[in-house]
């Protein structure tokens, strides 16, 4: 129940997204050559053996429109990504959920972006920055080997903003998304006795369903007794209240 209603969040959102940019482009039609946008058409259309991305901003004359590009292009990138995050969250259960991870999957590719309009062209900012990568410690393991997808999907967002193609990180988040949700509603590929994957095997999930079905009886045995208490009380008001009334009338 919980992944259908995550499959009709996702598709809302999408379509919300979709319906405000085609608003935006019936109103000021030439609007697309001021966005991050495009780019995968120039990589596509990139003759062969031409080295470098290149970043398509024609339109990009002076700071405050380089300024507008750089924050649409993160903007776009945290659009993408957000919805990731709703999936990590609904498909993880209780003891190995990792709220970090999913504060990584939303600023990584914001991180990622920047990075790739820092050292654009530039091998010599590319090998700056590789050796400052490399000279930090990242010790921080992984919880499962599932969660490296979200990263690598965060590091493609990211890249893909950065090189003025947003539309290709909405894309791939939305492919991601519903092939991932579709995947695990069918548990493709789990076989009986075998490791699943993200999630708990059958007598894990039983085990779940009975401690949930004893914390549910528990707040009912909880609930019932507050309400005793309370009509008892009720009840020694209402004899309190006889008591003095029968006083006053003696």
């Amino acid at each position: 129940m919980r992944i259908i209603k995550l499959l009709a969040w996702l598709t809302a959102y999408y379509l919300g997204l979709g319906a405000l940019l085609l608003i935006a482009w019936l109103i000021f039609p030439r609007v697309i050559q001021y966005l991050p946008v495009g780019g995968v058409e120039a990589l596509i259309t990139q003759p062969s053996g031409r080295s470098g991305v290149q970043i398509d901003a024609r339109q990009v004359g002076n700071l405050g429109e380089s300024l507008r590009w750089l924050a649409i292009a993160i903007i776009g990138a945290l659009v993408a990504a957000i919805p990731v995050s709703w999936t990590y969250i609904k498909i993880r259960h209780r003891d190995e959920y990792d709220q970090s991870l999913v504060q990584t999957i939303i600023l990584l590719p914001i991180i990622v972006t920047s990075i790739v309009i820092v050292v654009h062209n530039s091998l010599a900012l590319a090998f700056s920055l590789a050796g400052i990568a490399a000279g930090v410690q990242f010790r921080n393991a992984l919880k499962s080997p599932g969660d490296v997808l979200f990263i690598l999907l965060s590091i493609g967002m990211g890249l893909a903003s950065g090189i003025g193609a947003v539309e290709l990180a909405i894309v791939m988040s939305i492919a991601f998304n519903y092939v991932f949700l579709v995947l695990w509603m069918t548990d493709y590929g789990h076989r009986r006795g075998g490791e699943r994957f993200m999630r708990k095997n059958i007598s894990d999930e039983d085990e779940e369903e009975r401690e949930e079905e004893e914390r549910r009886e528990e707040e009912e045995r909880a609930r019932r007794k507050l309400e005793r208490a309370r009509d008892e009380a009720e009840r020694e008001e209402r004899k309190r209240a006889r008591r003095r009334e029968r006083g006053e009338e003696g």
